[in-house]
């Protein structure tokens, strides 16, 4: 018959008191007689004697020991209970339970544990359990060791970054618990028990908690979110989020406000589901009380060491203004997007990659995702596609690349189509490269540049994508560049130069001009004959570099200049292919009966030859100006000052023109201030010929008189990041402030007067811009303006931001926009406005900063780029 030693950790003295011994034994011996007895009446063991004369013994009662220890430990025989008092402790397989009181009721099966309690009966210390090396605190609890589930109340579950605490719990097995009225939080302070209140936390009247192998998961009814111990409106009809450290399905909270043209709005509510190692899908949703809406598809996957991507999408309608009123509008609109990029080490021969950003062309107009207004993306005048794969060769000096590519113009309507371009490029070899040594003078020296390159091109609508019409316009051309190069030094100092560049193509369709007079227009008419070009231009140059340096007497403030002087002078020649003799270009009378001239690649995909002879005479002159002085603040005592890093001015004479063979003169400034940190940009176009404006024409005339030098254009361009560290050094808080602590669980050092003393940092990035062109007006046309983008952080957990930008010329503000955030330790909130302009939009959002959290409350993009992806 079996039996079952139960070994009281009180009872010291058995092995030296018979008389206890022989107690134990007559007891145990009672307790499986009546413990068979149940059994059999209960027919849970069937103990009787079969044909095959075999005997089936009565169950043990216990799979494994219990063991117990306690300061006080006593037995109740009679009723068949155990009672600990003070660092109770009992171990039953893998449970072990840690409490100040445990009692164990043997006839049931279950055990009781409560925690400390002061004298009003308030519990100051939880019991502990302890199963699969994770910790349960409980006020008290009932633990059923033979079923293994158990009710505990004011239960406190911990997983790695998140915290359940719950008014009643049920385990109804190892992997399945049921909570009432749960508090739910993530905020570290709270986990690690420095606080006793969550700076946040989700309320839910009912919480399933699921534990899985790999990771574990919360499923609640209807959960509010509070904040400080204060409701928000944040409330859901259910939720389900992760309760581990990996990847979890969740829904993703929205960010709400209100845009003036669209009304009050939920932005990027949504649900998170990954999809094995490799994939992950989100779906999101905008949607606005004026009848707006917006579907966000989105899917991210990633093959570590091989490839990552993501597809997206934007499919939604834009209403404003009210039905049946004039001020009415639904446009519908779209955005197709798609992020490929190759590991370099995944194929170092063989690259593919993808930037695909489809948009209809009145998507950034009258989008309602308000992440496009913040990051400025509604500014966007184009939007560029690209696609395309490269191949390399270990034993070719040969690099072939495919591509398609679509660059949408939003203000035209059109867009430029490449389907396919491919490009063969040869690397640079030298023509007659010595076998051994060093190459020496001109001939050894030459270098020559090639490749092929052949196109399909169009420009068509939106409404003719992949039409018969859109392949009716499509152009087909190939290009062929062949560049050939040499240098040599003459006299140690001067560097002597020598180029040549030949075009070669060919096309399937030429132009043809007509003046219409009917339409008083001229009609473009395009051909299709396959026809080409060949056109060559040569170059010689000669420069050197000169250096003049002023130094100035001992202990003066500046102790040098050096002036470092770059000319350049060349001739460069090419034909007249405007010539007849080439059959590259024709003639139509206009209106009046003038000749003009015109090329038939004139706007096609392989460019057009240029007309008229060129003999010019070039040259070049660049600056560079330094300035030493002396400085405290250098170890070396001297400090060095860039008056101009670059100055250079570029101008020519062209001896083959008939008429203005002087070029137009070139001036190019680039200069820093201040350490570098104001940099200042220029550029300067000087017409040597006087410029008269036709007012009967309303046209600008250039005449033949030299001499008369008039500005065409200049732009001025002037960058300044401001900062504290400008003006001073950064104070270090540690030296200067001995005192230390904590306000609402926050750090800062304390003067003497216990005033609370931390750094604020702040940043101004000035970006100003002056701009004039003469262009064929009377007076020109200018553009002025200045940008400011800034934050300052206000404390250490308080951050304003944002960007403005005004016009001196209209004198009105252009976009503008102010962010607050405020770090609340757990979590972040969120603040932008738009408060003027054409969308005038405020968002407000509150995000989860746990890591178990960020993918179900969207306040990270924990994409499979972040440095903590599992894969």
């Amino acid at each position: 018959m079996a039996s079952e030693i139960i070994k009281f950790s009180s009872i010291k003295s058995a092995s030296k008191n018979i008389l206890h011994i022989l107690i134990i034994l007559i007891f145990n011996s009672f307790l499986a007689k009546l413990s068979a007895q149940n059994s059999s009446e209960n027919k849970i063991v069937n103990d009787t004697v079969r044909k095959t004369d075999t005997i089936k013994l009565p169950a043990e009662q216990l799979a494994d020991i219990v063991r117990t220890k306690a300061d006080s430990e006593r037995n109740d025989f009679q009723h068949k209970m155990t009672y600990l008092n003070k660092q109770a402790q009992v171990k039953y397989q893998d449970m072990q339970i840690d409490a100040d009181y445990i009692r164990i009721d043997w006839k049931k099966n279950e055990i009781y544990a409560r925690g400390e309690i002061d004298s009003t009966g308030k519990v100051i210390a939880p019991a502990i359990a302890t199963q699969g090396g994770k910790q349960y605190e409980y006020n008290d609890f009932v633990y059923n060791y033979k079923t293994r589930q158990a009710i505990a109340y004011n239960a406190r579950t911990e997983e790695n970054e998140g915290v359940i605490v719950a008014q009643k719990t049920k385990k109804y097995n190892d992997s399945v618990f049921f909570m009432r009225r749960g508090l739910f939080t993530t905020d570290e302070y709270f986990l690690q028990k420095k606080d006793t209140l969550a700076d946040y936390h989700l309320l839910a009247s009912h919480i399933k908690l699921v534990k899985g192998k790999e990771k574990s998961s919360i499923v609640t009814g209807p959960v509010q979110m509070y904040i400080e111990q204060v409701p928000t409106p944040l409330i859901m009809p259910f939720a389900i989020l992760p309760f581990s450290d990996k990847r979890s399905a969740g829904i993703l909270i929205p960010s709400f406000g209100e845009r003036q043209d669209v009304g009050f709005f939920l932005n990027s509510l949504g649900y998170y589901q990954p999809i094995g190692e490799h994939f992950d899908v989100k779906l999101l949703i905008d949607f606005y009380t004026k009848g707006s809406w917006n579907l966000r598809p989105e899917t991210n996957y990633i093959k570590r060491y091989r490839y990552t991507g993501n597809f997206s999408a934007d499919i939604g309608s834009t209403v404003r203004g009210i039905k049946g009123l004039d001020d009415y509008s639904k446009i519908n609109t779209y955005r197709i997007a798609w992020r490929h990029s190759q590991d370099s080490k995944a194929n170092p021969l063989l690259n593919f990659s993808a930037s695909v950003d489809l948009v209809s062309s009145k998507f950034y107009n009258n989008t309602i995702n308000n992440n496009y207004i913040f990051n400025q993306n509604v500014l966007n005048t184009q939007q560029n596609s690209t696609i395309s794969i490269t191949k390399r060769f270990l034993n070719l000096p040969v690099t072939l690349t495919g591509t398609t590519s679509y660059s949408q113009n939003f203000s035209t309507g059109l867009g430029d189509l490449r389907l396919p371009q491919l490009n063969v490029a040869v690397n640079q070899f030298y023509l007659f490269k010595p076998k051994t040594g060093v190459r020496e003078g001109l001939l050894e020296n030459i270098t020559v540049n090639t490749g092929l390159n052949f196109t399909n091109f169009v420009n068509t609508g939106e409404g003719e994508m992949f039409t018969s019409a859109m392949w009716e316009k499509m152009q087909t051309g190939l290009r062929n560049n062949i560049g050939l190069g040499t240098n040599t030094t003459i006299a140690k100092y001067f560097t002597f130069s020598l180029g040549a560049n030949i075009d070669n193509a060919l096309t399937t369709k030429t132009l043809n001009k007509q003046y219409n007079p009917v339409t008083n227009m001229v009609d473009n008419e395009l051909e299709k004959r396959i026809s080409g070009y060949s056109m060559f231009s040569t170059t010689a140059s000669l420069q050197t570099t000169l250096y003049g340096t002023k130094i100035f007497k001992a202990g003066s403030a500046i102790q040098g200049i050096r002036h470092m002087l770059m000319p350049s002078i060349g001739f460069s020649y090419r034909p007249d292919f405007g010539n007849p003799d080439f059959g590259y270009f024709r003639n139509y009378y206009d209106a009046s009966g003038t000749l003009i001239p015109y090329s038939i690649f004139e706007g096609g995909i392989i460019g057009s030859p240029t007309s008229g002879m060129e003999g010019s005479l070039n040259f070049s002159i660049g600056n560079n100006i330094e300035m030493k002085v002396r400085s405290k603040k250098d170890s070396t005592g001297v400090k060095k000052i860039k008056i101009f890093e670059a100055l250079n001015i570029t101008g020519g004479y062209n001896f083959a023109a008939k008429d203005h063979p002087w070029s137009t003169f070139s001036v190019n400034g680039q200069s820093s201030l201040f350490e570098g940190k104001l940099s200042l940009n220029s550029s300067l176009l000087i017409d040597p010929y006087e410029n008269i404006f036709l007012e009967e024409e309303n046209r600008m005339f250039r005449t033949e008189n030299f001499g008369k030098f008039n500005i065409q254009s200049f732009n001025l361009q002037l960058s300044y990041p401001l900062s504290e560290e400008l003006f001073g050094e950064k104070e270090e808080l540690a030296e200067k402030y001995k005192m230390k602590g904590e306000i609402r669980n926050e750090n800062y050092f304390f003067d003497d007067d216990h005033y609370a003393r931390f750094h604020q940092p702040w940043s101004l990035n000035v970006n100003a811009n002056y701009g004039y062109t003469r262009g064929g007006s009377m007076f020109g046309r200018s553009v002025a303006s200045v940008g400011l983008d800034g934050s300052i952080q206000l404390t250490p957990y308080w951050n304003i931001n944002g960007s403005t930008h005004y016009d001196f010329i209209t004198k009105d503000l252009a976009y503008t926009r102010l962010g607050f955030s405020r770090d609340q330790r757990s979590f972040t909130i969120n603040f932008n406005w738009v408060p003027f302009g054409q969308y005038k939009v405020y968002d407000f959002f509150i995000g989860i900063k746990a890591n178990i959290l960020s993918d179900a409350l969207k306040y990270k993009d924990r994409s499979f780029t972040q440095p903590n992806a599992p894969f």
